[in-house]
């Protein structure tokens, strides 16, 4: 049948994938940063106390001092490209097109910030992407990062008339690829070092403790993937430790903490120490001003000597051999 003149084209049949992130102010200036965290901190999947009681706190102590503080640590850390973790995220985009080839359309989004996710959805639509491959980057399933980051996608979706078919993309803690793809980067990193490590601290984003009684798997996965990891380097003369960076609030967060287990380790006579953080994807914030500049300062203080902060998998190549490997998987049946 001839199609009708006055139908409009509409390109259809494609597959995308959308590779998600946390996110990220748009500039390292206190107003973009005050915008970033009202949109982060009112997300009651990240903070779970009443909007009634929150909110006050949020909008009359929080947004008032914070942005401030972060915007500076921001400016220590921001590119020529932007944000780290937005321009790492783009090349780690890039860098999976030109392995999955023009049968599949890539894109990136980030959770909070820009560009958004619903933007994200409505742009693979557009370019004819009626199969598409929703991408959490986080190993570590957490309600705070995996499941929030699913609800924008379910919104977007919501709001559309004609939607597209929809996979997600399984946290990843345990694959085989994951972590030959964190042991043999982490690997060849800290052989490049001018000197030998001691201690090798995993650093992984912390949680709320309550969390972990509520039901998230995190903490677990976090445990798991060190344990995997820590098989997979094989060096017995490393020792490794777990802990968890970020605390905010007053809230009890899962411990130990990432700050107080490099002064207690300097302070134990630990003088050469390197630190990963294996769940996150790309550097940002969290690895570039808490870990490789506080984290120095503050076991250096305590009596350490060397300290390297080893850079996350980015786009290296494990790193996109990795995430080719778990897409070209989850899109099984969809390419070839």
């Amino acid at each position: 049948m001839t199609r009708p003149s006055d139908h409009p084209p509409l390109p259809t049949g494609r597959v995308g994938v959308l590779l998600v992130n946390l996110g990220t102010p748009d500039a390292p200036q206190p107003g973009a940063v005050r915008r970033y965290l009202k949109e982060f901190l009112s997300d009651p999947r990240v903070v779970e106390i009443p909007a009634l009681l929150w909110q006050p706190i949020l909008r009359g102590v929080i947004l008032n001092v914070r942005p401030r503080k972060s915007a500076h640590a921001y400016r220590q850390v921001w590119t020529d490209k932007g944000s780290p973790l937005a321009a790492i995220t783009a090349e780690q985009a890039e860098r999976l097109q030109a392995r999955l080839g023009k049968d599949v359309t890539v894109r990136w989004a980030m959770r909070y910030g820009n560009p958004p996710i619903d933007a994200g959805i409505k742009g693979l639509m557009a370019a004819g992407c009626d199969r598409i491959l929703f991408a959490p980057l986080y190993p570590q399933y957490s309600a705070a990062t995996t499941a929030t980051a699913v609800d924008a996608a379910a919104e977007a979706l919501g709001a559309m008339r004609w939607q597209p078919a929809m996979r997600t993309l399984p946290p990843y803690h345990d694959d085989p690829a994951y972590i030959a793809a964190l042991a043999a980067d982490l690997a060849a990193q800290i052989d490049a070092l001018d000197f030998r490590p001691e201690v090798l601290v995993l650093s992984f984003h912390g949680m709320p403790e309550r969390t972990l009684h509520l039901g998230d798997p995190y903490h677990c996965h976090c445990r798991k993937t060190a344990r995997l990891l820590g098989d997979a380097l094989a060096r017995p003369d490393l020792r490794i430790e777990v802990s968890f960076q970020s605390r905010f609030g007053r809230a009890k967060w899962l411990e130990p903490a990432t700050d107080a287990v490099l002064v207690q380790e300097a302070q134990a006579g630990t003088r050469r120490l390197a630190v990963a953080a294996p769940g996150f994807s790309a550097d940002c914030l969290e690895t570039l001003e808490e870990l490789a500049i506080r984290g120095a300062e503050q076991f250096r203080e305590a009596g350490g000597e060397r300290f390297a902060a080893l850079a996350c998998l980015n786009a290296s190549e494990p790193g996109i051999d990795m995430l080719e490997t778990l897409v070209r998987r989850e899109l099984s049946g969809w390419i070839a």
